[in-house]
């Protein structure tokens, strides 16, 4: 008997595996139902951690920012003391980059450049963010004649040449750091008002602005409380390409003499003071400051990729 049922349990029909996957996609529905939700920020991280390039260009980013801070003081020499006897000096133990015409050190001089150039980059881009969002969210939401008007506007600065108007005004005011950040802001803010603005039309006919007019919110807290959270995505992007462009027009102004003055340091004043060393063999001079100016835009610009397709609600599962 023992050896029929054997038998028999080994010739019953096998029931197919493809019968089963209807009630395997139904389990998997089912743990995505039950599983924690992400916070739409969280989700967004989670995805931007997965994006290599990006998270490799936020790692230079954050080193760049440590050593803009502690660089200078890490160093023994000074940023401004000139030594002679130590000129053009290649880089050693003693001097990690080597030393410029003058001798002095080019490590401090560099490091207190990233300092220069981040700070005048992150002034101009929250300036720009300030005045955009509060000039595209009235556009974007009054809309109409208000829009029109205050568009017209925009589309005048928009087609000035930017690099102009910047020149034009630090000629009139004066080479300073001040006058820099405020010719950089003056037409800077136009790509974020359209930004806002268009962001502002989608949102402000949806169900939950339309709930706060019927309430009698006022335009401001509108904007503030219903609108703008709803369009951080988009301008967290803008706010990560315009960074990058500000740091080259002060390194391009500073190289031809408009932007920071000796005996201080930035970025494009030490490449425009080693231009001319270049055939006398003082590579490092000019490496430096370029490698710094060129690996910082593409971490920005990588990072600002990264973020448009981590913020993208239409990517989110």
């Amino acid at each position: 008997m023992s050896l029929l049922s054997e038998k028999q349990k080994n010739s019953s029909p096998s029931i197919p595996d493809e019968w089963f996957s209807p009630l395997n996609k139904q389990k998997q529905d089912a743990e995505k139902l039950t599983r924690p939700s992400l916070s739409y920020w969280k989700d967004a991280w989670q995805r931007l951690v997965k994006n290599k390039l990006a998270m490799t260009g936020l790692l230079f980013l954050v080193f760049l920012a440590i050593m803009a801070v502690f660089g200078p003081i890490l160093s023994p020499h000074s940023v401004t003391d000139i030594n002679l006897p130590n000129q053009n000096q290649l880089p050693s133990s003693t001097h990690w980059f080597g030393t410029d015409e003058l001798g002095r050190d080019v490590f401090t001089r560099t490091w207190y450049g990233a300092r220069i150039s981040l700070f005048v980059a992150l002034m101009a881009a929250l300036i720009d963010f300030t005045i955009g969002i509060i000039y595209g969210g009235i556009s974007g939401y009054k809309g109409g004649k208000t829009d029109n008007m205050m568009m017209r506007i925009v589309e005048i600065l928009y087609g000035l040449p930017y690099l102009l108007v910047v020149i034009m005004l630090l000629v009139v005011m004066g080479p300073s750091l001040t006058t820099i950040i405020i010719a950089l802001s003056v037409t800077g803010w136009v790509g974020m008002a359209r930004i806002v603005r268009g962001q502002v039309l989608q949102l402000k006919n949806l169900e939950f602005v339309l709930a706060s007019k019927s309430f009698g919110t006022k335009t401001i807290r509108i904007i503030r409380k219903n609108l703008l959270p709803n369009t951080m995505g988009p301008i967290i992007v803008q706010m990560t390409l315009t960074i990058p462009s500000a740091i080259f027009a002060e390194a391009f102004l500073s190289f031809l003499g408009l932007g920071i003055q000796a005996p201080f340091a930035s970025w494009g004043v030490m490449a425009n003071d080693a231009l001319g060393t270049i055939l006398s063999g003082h590579w490092w001079r000019l490496f430096f400051p370029a490698f710094f100016i060129s690996a910082t835009m593409f971490a920005f610009n990588v990072l600002g990729d990264g973020l448009q397709d981590a913020l993208d609600p239409k990517l989110r599962e």
